[in-house]
């Protein structure tokens, strides 16, 4: 019975696998839920420095604040790529490393110098096999994110744009709406873009200011562009566990599909073999009677 050993052996083997997706799956549900905490926790800062900034904004004030200032044309941009360091969460990374390689044919096609900052190994891997030189790579940062990892990230590219050697930041991520979508997005980091003031409407503000409105931007842009990061760095390392919990469950499912196949072969084939063994028995005892 060769092949019903053949079977039990495939058997044994998509069990081993079953059990293996399983509990990723539930690993990656744990983290998902802390992840997701963190996501939640972050948005208040993010929406309270925004509410500040539109308060603060003048366009007089943005000439004198290099973050706010809005070059003339972009000839000089930075791009940085949050992808994650391991693989089996679907299409996670392939999306983002999609988005990204879309907004750089963008850009370049428009002339402008891109230099890459990638995070994660993934995204360091794919774009080291295209031969495309890497401005940063950073392997560093794991799936929970702290400020000081987004401090170490941008400080350096805002004291660049501060001096004019960048006309733009730029940051791909995957956006957290839920733990079942989470598209990738491109959005601008620098120059800044106050909440309230898109467009070029300034906010009348109808209350004193202590300290002045030049003191409070000095110390809140900083913060503001950090927090941005920090933000954009919690979303994708939920978005990540999330896209490994739901392809983990995807595989669970499949192997218990498997399962039940091969068990129904299984059955079929030892069933045949039985049925084959009574026959020759009984065929062997009626030439022995005759």
């Amino acid at each position: 019975m060769a092949k019903g050993r053949e079977l039990k052996g495939r058997i044994k083997s998509v069990e081993n696998t079953r059990k293996i997706t399983r509990t990723m799956e539930m690993v990656a549900t744990s983290k998902m839920k802390r992840a997701a905490d963190r996501v939640s926790a972050a948005r208040p800062y993010a929406l309270a420095l925004g509410d500040v900034l539109s308060h603060v904004y003048t366009p007089e004030l943005a000439e004198q604040f290099p973050l706010l200032r809005r070059p003339t044309q972009i000839r000089r941009a930075a791009l940085v790529v949050l992808t994650a360091n391991r693989g089996l969460c679907g299409a996670f990374n392939t999306n983002l490393l999609r988005e990204s390689r879309a907004r750089l044919a963008e850009w370049e096609g428009q002339g402008v110098s891109v230099e890459l900052h990638v995070v994660g190994r993934k995204g360091i891997g794919f774009y080291k096999y295209l031969g495309r030189t890497l401005a940063g790579a950073r392997a560093d940062i794991g799936d929970r994110p702290t400020s000081a990892d987004a401090a170490s990230l941008i400080d350096d590219l805002m004291t660049r744009y501060a001096a004019g050697d960048l006309d733009a930041v730029f940051i791909t991520y995957a956006k957290y709406k839920s733990a079942l979508s989470t598209p990738p997005a491109t959005e601008q980091v620098l120059p800044v873009v106050a909440p309230s003031a898109t467009g070029g409407a300034a906010v009348a503000r109808e209350f004193i200011l202590a300290p002045s409105a030049d003191d409070i931007l000095e110390a809140l842009l900083p913060l503001y562009v950090r927090n941005t990061i920090y933000r954009a760095l919690v979303e994708t390392a939920a978005g990540e566990q999330g896209a490994r919990r739901t392809a983990m469950k995807n595989a669970t499912d499949n192997a218990t599909e498997m399962l039940q196949l091969l068990k129904r072969t299984y059955n079929s084939a030892r069933q045949a073999q039985i049925t084959q063994e009574i026959a020759e028995i009984v065929g062997g005892a009626s030439a022995l009677q005759g």
